[in-house]
């Protein structure tokens, strides 16, 4: 399912216009781009759990040369869905 099919589903769940659906999952995904580096954790209950993770740095290799280079530290999101969610995938 990519982002527009999603979005009509949600719509379609939720009694919205398409239009209405597009706000509301670009105000989610504003929420978190905001709220993730303040707090470093958002918890969705039934859905799952985002946060933020330190990657270390390390060393890595040039897959065309062969030499070594540095791969900085940097930070990344992690995603961990609720136990529920997989078990409705799962059951």
């Amino acid at each position: 399912m990519n982002k527009s099919e999603f979005i009509a589903a949600m719509a379609e769940q939720s009694n919205m216009t398409k239009a209405e659906a597009e706000r509301a999952f670009g105000a989610f995904r504003a929420t978190l781009e905001s709220a993730l580096p303040r707090s470093g954790k958002i918890i969705l209950p039934g859905v799952g759990t985002f946060a933020v993770h330190e990657r270390p740095a390390r060393k890595g290799r040039n897959p065309a040369t062969g030499a070594e280079i540095a791969i900085a530290a940097k930070q990344t999101i992690r995603f961990k869905p609720a136990k529920d969610l997989v078990d409705r995938i799962n059951p």
